[in-house]
């Protein structure tokens, strides 16, 4: 039992199982006099936003880390497997939007859903907030590591590659002594707030049935995945898959690809069948560029404001051209929280044609989802990193060793 309680899935459900009992403790909580209730509010904010801080500062110092030593590790044949990474992660994430066009077309008008304008209740201001800022953004950090990787590989710069195999593990000793350990108080405070300002009391049932129709989708799509992944390399997906629960569970407290990283870098680090330099090299890579759950949800929703705010759903020709759009705005958009639907904003209102309610609709509603997009997200990464590593066996490229988590 204390075995149990000390794993990590453990601890992140106790993390969110716990955050979620506070905040609704603290609810209009009086004594003495004092709203004690807002005060406890104010120290856990101030917690959370510093561990929220540390994590984003580590983000890319990890992808750093893991990016750059795997494309040397690669050699000659650096190039060929970023670019076929880039080419799985964009049509992941455009089928997925295709897919769930489909769904929407076939389900939504048969849908009587109404939408909340209910405010929600304000989170009281930080004893302090100590920013701590990442060194680069996450984009300038996949973008360094690329760069400075293929330029590393193609002069053979020995001096540079022995530098970043060392900053691996720094960064590797970074992850497992700091980010790790404080994953399940960072998830607690996150569910806390959330508990508190009422997003998980009052907004989630006026958008449950929308919602639980995308997580469908989430493990329809990511079943699709793995069998794909699992036919193309000859090995069982249900050995990466597996392990995989830790990373899930992560990803849906953090509601960011990025801040996950060092958890399923770790799960996928626990398959038998996957290559470790393709962990090293894929994980941190589709981390950044593979946000198929985050595509396929926000297509459908999308689609479903339309219906609710305008009384009619897009044309055909408008969202198969919106899909296609929003699968190269996923490719860049950033790992974080509500990063696709923020860096698509303009696309919603360009293509689309939304207005300022049709917007602010569309980010309530997938915020009160992002974590299990985000989920999607991360867990389908794995299916993808098989795939790589069918493509590596099957054209004879040598595996590199590298550190393992």
């Amino acid at each position: 039992m204390k075995k149990l309680l000390a794993s990590l899935p453990a601890r992140l459900i106790i993390g969110v199982v716990v955050g979620i009992a506070l905040g609704l403790f603290c609810v209009d909580r009086w004594m003495f006099g004092m709203e004690v209730g807002s005060m406890i509010m104010q120290v856990i904010l101030t917690l959370k936003t510093l561990m929220g801080s540390l994590i984003s500062f580590c983000v890319p110092l990890i992808i750093i880390g893991f990016i750059a030593p795997s494309i040397t590790r690669l050699q000659s044949n650096a190039s060929r497997m970023l670019g076929l990474a880039l080419l799985l992660a964009y049509t992941s994430s455009v089928c997925a939007a295709l897919m769930s066009m489909g769904a929407g077309y076939l389900i939504i008008p048969n849908l009587s859903i109404q939408p909340a304008t209910d405010g929600l209740r304000d989170l009281p201001e930080l004893l302090f907030n100590l920013e701590i800022a990442p060194i680069m953004s996450v984009m300038s950090a996949l973008v360094f590591s690329v760069l400075i990787g293929l330029a590393a590989t193609w002069t053979r710069a020995r001096t540079v590659i022995e530098i970043l195999d060392e900053f691996q593990k720094i960064v590797l000793a970074t992850v497992t002594k700091i980010v790790i350990p404080i994953l399940p108080f960072f998830i607690a405070g996150t569910f806390c707030s959330l508990a508190y300002e009422g997003s998980i009391t009052r907004q989630l049932p006026v958008f449950l049935i929308v919602i639980l129709i995308v997580i469908v989708g989430h493990f329809i799509w990511m079943t699709l995945l793995y069998a794909l992944a699992g036919l193309y390399s000859g090995k069982n997906p249900w050995e990466v898959v597996r392990h995989y629960g830790p990373a899930y569970l992560t990803a849906v407290g953090t509601m960011s690809s990025a801040a996950t990283l060092a958890v399923a870098l770790r799960c996928a680090k626990k398959s038998s069948v996957l290559r470790q330099d393709m962990t090293d090299f894929g994980i941190p890579l589709f981390a950044n560029i593979h946000l198929c759950g985050s595509v396929l949800t926000e297509v459908f929703f999308v689609m479903t404001v339309s219906k609710i705010l305008y009384g009619h759903l897009p044309s055909l020709g408008t969202m198969v051209l919106f899909c296609i759009l929003l699968g190269i705005f996923a490719v860049g958009a950033p790992g974080v929280p509500g990063g696709t639907v923020m860096a698509s904003l303009g696309l919603i209102m360009s293509v689309v044609g939304f207005l300022d309610d049709g917007t602010a609709l569309m980010l309530t509603i997938f915020a009160l989802q992002d974590s299990f997009g985000t989920a999607c997200n991360v867990t389908g990464d794995g299916a993808l990193t098989l795939m790589l590593t069918g493509y590596a066996e099957k054209h004879s490229i040598p595996e590199t060793k590298g550190q393992l988590l």
